[in-house]
């Protein structure tokens, strides 16, 4: 077993549960109550429980990642998790002026350093 990748999908783990039980009441109820058009709402609906999903199959993917090495998966794991950061920091600096109302990017630098580290490590029982 891999000590950093098991932690990392222990944080991954968490932010799953961050994400449905404090950003669901918080940001997916919220746009369905303001958006009018049923279109954005569907559509606002859908992209949120993506992003769930995809937080899901990291979760997932990193436990396997620490029981059974695979250097491009994790690869493949960390460039989405520094795109999502870095789509976090362009929208936190030019929409809202700062880094702070959506530290999510913080989460999304964190999870695949753990994972990059944990892949160059050798596996342990």
């Amino acid at each position: 077993m891999n000590f950093p990748l098991m932690v990392a999908t222990v944080v991954m783990g968490l932010t799953v549960l961050l994400h449905i039980f404090g950003g669901g009441p918080q940001y997916h109820d919220a746009y369905q109550q303001v958006l009018t058009s049923p279109e954005l709402a569907a559509m606002a609906a859908v992209l949120w429980h993506a992003v769930t999903v995809c937080l899901i199959v990291f979760a997932v993917a990193l436990a396997w990642l620490a029981r059974h090495p695979n250097r491009p998966l994790a690869i493949a794991l960390s460039a989405l998790q520094f795109g999502w950061a870095v789509l976090f920091v362009f929208y936190g600096i030019t929409m809202l002026g700062t880094l702070w109302i959506m530290p999510q990017w913080v989460i999304f630098c964190a999870i695949p350093l753990l994972t990059l580290y944990g892949s160059r490590q050798p596996r342990t029982t």
